[in-house]
């Protein structure tokens, strides 16, 4: 699986990624206070799978203490980050929600 760093709207970089395990449930697209995720109709990739848009995505920053969606998907490791950056809000690929990164 490839992760890419992209800058969302307040220029922090991210990389939140809806994996290929994620069961389409809606959980995080009704959750995200920015509307930044979509359903796979409206994936810009093509993919059959939800997609956050990087340009939108706040990862909850300034809203909530966790990342909204990662908290509402009932599916462990759905919603992932690649590894920590330093100033980065981040957690471990398929770890628990709000979990710290220890490097």
């Amino acid at each position: 699986m490839l992760y890419f760093y992209y800058k969302n709207n307040k220029g922090v970089k991210m990389a939140v990624k809806i994996t290929d395990i994620c069961i389409n449930c809606g959980a995080c697209i009704d959750e995200c206070p920015v509307e930044a995720i979509v359903d796979d109709s409206e994936n810009p990739t093509g993919e059959e799978i939800y997609y956050v848009y990087p340009d939108k995505c706040v990862e909850c920053v300034g809203y909530y203490d966790t990342p909204a969606c990662a908290e509402a998907c009932p599916t462990e490791g759905c919603i992932v980050w690649d590894e920590c950056k330093p100033g980065q809000t981040c957690r471990e690929d398929r770890g628990e929600p709000g979990t710290p990164v220890i490097e």
